[in-house]
């Protein structure tokens, strides 16, 4: 479950942006997540709550939002979204050399902070990958 490791890579995330602020608690953290990421949603959302306990992230609620697949086909430039299963043929010509745009993104848009902390904003997005 590849999920848990997520969660805890975007809780690490936070965790450290909230020591920069000197921010007392989360509450709330929004994702983008592409629909061709592999994320079971519901999953993740347990995850975090679980990779949240004990941090100043704990009780934050979890915000997702679905990033449809998009692809360009490099003969024809037409884009379409891929659904899921994925369509990789270019309905309006057929071919195979296409270009995923979107959809395999795992970003966090915004974070809202308790306390003194909130007044500063959202946090620029951040890119969240397995590795981190």
């Amino acid at each position: 479950m590849h999920e848990m490791s997520l969660a805890l890579a975007v809780v690490d995330q936070v965790e450290t942006a909230a020591r920069g602020r000197r921010a007392p608690g989360v509450l709330s953290v929004r994702l983008d997540v592409g629909e061709l990421a592999g994320v079971v949603a519901e999953s993740l959302a347990f995850c975090f709550e679980l990779a949240c306990a004990g941090t100043v992230v704990e009780g934050a609620e979890l915000i997702t939002r679905t990033v449809p697949g998009t692809a360009r086909c490099e003969p024809c430039a037409g884009d379409w979204d891929v659904g899921m299963p994925p369509q990789l043929l270019c309905p309006r010509c057929g071919a195979a050399a296409v270009e995923l745009v979107s959809g395999r993104e795992l970003l966090i848009r915004e974070v809202r902070w308790a306390g003194p902390a909130a007044a500063g904003g959202p946090r620029r997005p951040q890119p969240i990958t397995e590795e981190n």
